[in-house]
């Protein structure tokens, strides 16, 4: 394990688990490193056929570590942001990309899956984008994938208001493509992706690549990301983390006062 990430590759499968149970599998600026270092190197293996996104413990993941957003919106991070690797390789991977959900998956933790070829939930997954809620804008795309998944109204609501769907909901929606009981939930993505390897992999990566263009969605992506780092330096992104930390509920009214 390297920086909260299990890494595991067998039978022509790779698994990415974040491992950081502890802390709700919040994804840290290092762990993002790890995971796009093995993604890219995926892409010139040809003993990986397909990829597996997991969780450990509870929760499939909490999204980005709040204590290192709020580290960027003071100014005291430094260094470069794996985040914006991550996303970029996830949208030009040509290998299938699964995921296996439980429990809550918030921000990117649902994003993400957006980039997934085939998501199965557990009974309990709760997906979640707070952007808004933290003064900050959608990223990895999805201010473009989203309406095209589930339609303009229900993703404005989703990332407007930033709550929670749940399991059954999503499938419903066309987020994920199968729901099923929590004891069965690893099983059943691992038999996909043991199915996905056993397809002809040119096949596969074209018939990818002609469903998803990665040059409109890095596009999509860049503008995103500019809008974010943006977003992250307003008083509105300080007043949302200080809040956090002080776990209390934010006050945007008063900034315009």
């Amino acid at each position: 394990m390297t920086e909260h990430i299990k890494i595991e590759s067998r039978d022509n499968i790779l698994n990415l688990t974040f491992a950081r149970p502890d802390k709700k599998n919040a994804l840290t600026n290092a762990m993002y490193g790890v995971l796009t270092d093995a993604l890219l190197a995926a892409e010139t293996d040809p003993a990986t056929r397909v990829v597996v996104f997991r969780g450990e413990g509870d929760k499939f993941t909490a999204g980005n570590d709040v204590g290192e957003f709020a580290a960027i919106a003071t100014g005291a991070f430094q260094g470069e942001r794996h985040v914006a690797r991550f996303v970029e390789a996830i949208a030009r991977a040509s290998r299938p990309l699964v995921a296996a959900v439980q429990g809550r998956a918030v921000g990117i933790g649902t994003t993400m899956l957006l980039h997934c070829d085939f998501i199965v939930l557990a009974e309990d997954a709760q997906l979640s984008t707070p952007f808004v809620n933290l003064a900050l804008v959608p990223e990895a795309a999805s201010t473009l994938l989203m309406p095209l998944r589930i339609g303009y109204a229900r993703a404005y609501e989703m990332f407007a208001l930033g709550e929670t769907v749940d399991a059954r909901t999503a499938l419903h929606m066309g987020i994920a493509n199968r729901v099923v009981p929590l004891e069965r939930l690893h099983a059943e993505a691992a038999a996909v992706a043991q199915r996905l390897a056993r397809l002809p992999a040119g096949s596969l990566a074209a018939t990818k690549r002609l469903m998803r263009d990665p040059e409109v969605l890095t596009a999509q992506i860049a503008a995103e990301s500019e809008c974010f780092a943006e977003r992250l330096t307003t008083p509105e992104a300080r007043e949302a983390f200080a809040a956090f930390a002080e776990r209390r509920p934010p006050d945007f009214v008063k900034l315009a006062r």
